[in-house]
């Protein structure tokens, strides 16, 4: 049945809300893109007349979608090569949808949607819904097909999986230019004692290259040895410089709400190292360096402006 402006409106206007549910669903920007297409053609395809709140009949369907997606991503994660991450987003890109509250800006931050990975789909589905995007546990009930007080569970249990591991003391934005820039400064030097110093005792360095290109397979743990780790990475060497194509500029950008260092050759982003940054020093060090997780935010920078970078030629 064709769409009529009004309709292709309706859906539009509706359109960042939902890359935004997806996106904190999924992990993943071209999942999420894939998902709110997928919604599209199913309200093409629907007796729209019937329904009485498009909106939460998108979200409905998105939900569901995403849901499916979930349980088969899983089963696909199994045979990933080396550690999955979620994929970076830049702050100007809408896909990130609300930052106005603490829970929306912590619910896409690298940390919580790498913890997310360990709830089931219904916990993951409640706990965005209610913390990102204000929705009751009625409305979510009835998107789930569960019971209201079945849902009050299901986000008591989520809550509780994700702030169990995150009981750290958070850094405010003030600081945080300041630490990744010292952290930068530290690695380039190559001197370990500078970078132990930033970072907390416990901290861990994990890689996603998702076996396209080199990437650390383990996690790397303990202020020294990621100290160690990092040290040789930044240290510049032909092959190196072979492998990104040439000699590529490091930047400090904000990405998922959070510090991270963007490593950009021409007008493509080849590398994004996003840093959690705690009360005790810097926590985690995520870097994805997987193409294929690194197209949306490659397009987004090209279109955005950003600054001068830290260094212009690693």
């Amino acid at each position: 049945m064709p769409l009529s402006p009004h309709e292709v409106d309706v859906f539009e206007d509706s359109r960042a809300r939902l890359e935004a549910i997806a996106y904190r669903l999924l992990g993943s920007a071209s999942d999420a893109e894939d998902a709110v297409q997928d919604t599209f053609l199913r309200w093409q395809a629907t007796d729209r007349e019937r329904i009485e709140t498009p909106e939460a009949w998108l979200t409905k369907v998105l939900t569901n979608l995403c849901l499916n997606q979930l349980t088969s991503a899983r089963a696909r994660r199994e045979t990933y090569v080396g550690t999955w991450l979620p994929e970076p987003v830049l702050a100007s890109d809408r896909m990130l949808g609300p930052l106005d509250t603490a829970e929306q800006r912590e619910s896409v931050s690298m940390a919580v949607l790498t913890l997310m990975e360990r709830l089931s789909a219904n916990e993951r589905v409640v706990y965005v819904l209610r913390e990102a995007f204000g929705y009751s546990h009625g409305e979510i009930a009835e998107i789930l097909d569960l019971t209201e007080s079945n849902c009050q569970q299901i986000y008591r249990r989520a809550k509780q999986h994700v702030a169990g591991d995150r009981a750290r003391g958070e850094v405010d934005g003030a600081a945080a230019r300041k630490i990744v820039e010292e952290f930068l400064a530290a690695a380039v030097s190559g001197e370990t004692e500078r970078l132990v110093q930033l970072l907390a005792g416990d901290a861990t360095s994990i890689g996603d290259g998702g076996g396209k290109i080199p990437a650390r397979t383990t996690p790397i743990i303990g202020a020294v040895a990621v100290a160690r780790f990092l040290r040789g990475l930044f240290h510049p060497t032909p092959a190196k410089r072979d492998l990104v194509g040439g000699s590529p500029a490091l930047y400090v950008e904000v990405v998922n709400g959070g510090p991270a260092v963007v490593v950009v050759l021409g007008d493509r982003v080849v590398g994004v190292m996003s840093l959690e940054l705690t009360a005790e020093g810097i926590a985690a060090i995520r870097v994805q360096v997987n193409p294929d997780k690194l197209v949306r935010v490659t397009r987004e920078w090209s279109a955005s402006g950003h600054g001068e970078p830290l260094l212009g030629a690693w």
